[in-house]
């Protein structure tokens, strides 16, 4: 059986998430510090932690990321390099590059300018480098064969970035978010971050509603912000593509109808 990795995102997306998602698929959240320090990446060790966290009595995960601040401006030429130096898998590396790369093409039509010549602020932090590099190597350790993600939810608000307050979604999401499936959010601020959207596509992930497939697990994740008047936290599911066997979905019923009565 093929594997199936689906993301529903009723109130959207960031970085963090993707990373703790992929943690918990991986089922490496509890031993994430092996997992970057195995990149070779210039990241201390105790960078993040995949800890349960509960919203409105829902339990879940959450990311909490721990890094010095600094003022560094990364171009895409030295995020390129450094990913290229460090200990990332060959398929990780492949989609780290194609997610800073598709950001800083975005960046680049935001600004007119040539992508390599684009200085990143937010999205070149130790964060942003954190999330989509380890994110990778999680993914790459898993191996789906299948990536599945719901249409994105946007809705009006102000975003706050070093060029001071801009409309929701940020531009550089906006040029990313070109063919991809939108709804709206009866909410306010921003939903989906730069470096969620560039790593969805650069892992290739399809847009639209569940798929067939047999569930193994799944993960309730959160985010750093709660959104109000709308269900808040990602789902991460993974699992095996079609139906499962006439016997083994009659069983199962079978089984749910007694828990009933």
């Amino acid at each position: 059986m093929s594997g199936v990795l689906v993301i529903r995102t009723p109130s959207g997306l960031s970085g963090d998430m993707l990373l703790a998602g992929l943690a918990v698929m991986a089922g490496e959240a509890a031993d994430i510090g092996s997992v970057l320090a195995a990149t070779g990446l210039p990241l201390p060790p105790d960078a993040v932690e995949i800890r349960p966290h509960a919203l409105q009595g829902i339990s879940g995960w959450q990311a909490r990321v721990r890094l010095p601040h600094e003022h560094a401006h990364r171009r895409l030429g030295d995020i390129l390099a450094l990913i290229e130096a460090s200990h990332l898998s060959a398929p990780a590396k492949t989609v780290a590059a194609r997610a800073f790369t598709l950001l800083a093409e975005a960046e680049g039509a935001v600004h007119g300018r040539p992508p390599g010549e684009i200085a990143f602020h937010e999205v070149g932090a130790l964060d942003s480098i954190l999330d989509t590099c380890v994110a990778a190597e999680l993914l790459a350790r898993i191996a789906p064969d299948r990536l599945v993600c719901s249409p994105l939810p946007l809705c009006d608000g102000t975003v706050r970035c070093a060029h001071g307050p801009l409309p929701t979604p940020a531009p550089a999401v906006q040029e990313l978010l070109r063919g991809v499936p939108v709804r709206g959010l009866a909410s306010t601020g921003e939903t989906v971050t730069p470096t969620a959207i560039a790593f969805l596509r650069a892992a290739g992930f399809a847009f639209g509603y569940w798929p067939e497939m047999v569930i193994r697990q799944t993960a309730r994740i959160y985010g750093g912000r709660v959104l109000p008047e709308v269900p808040n936290g990602a789902l991460f599911a993974l699992g095996d593509a079609g139906l499962a066997p006439v016997e083994q979905r009659s069983k199962g019923l079978t089984e749910l109808g007694s828990e009933s009565t």
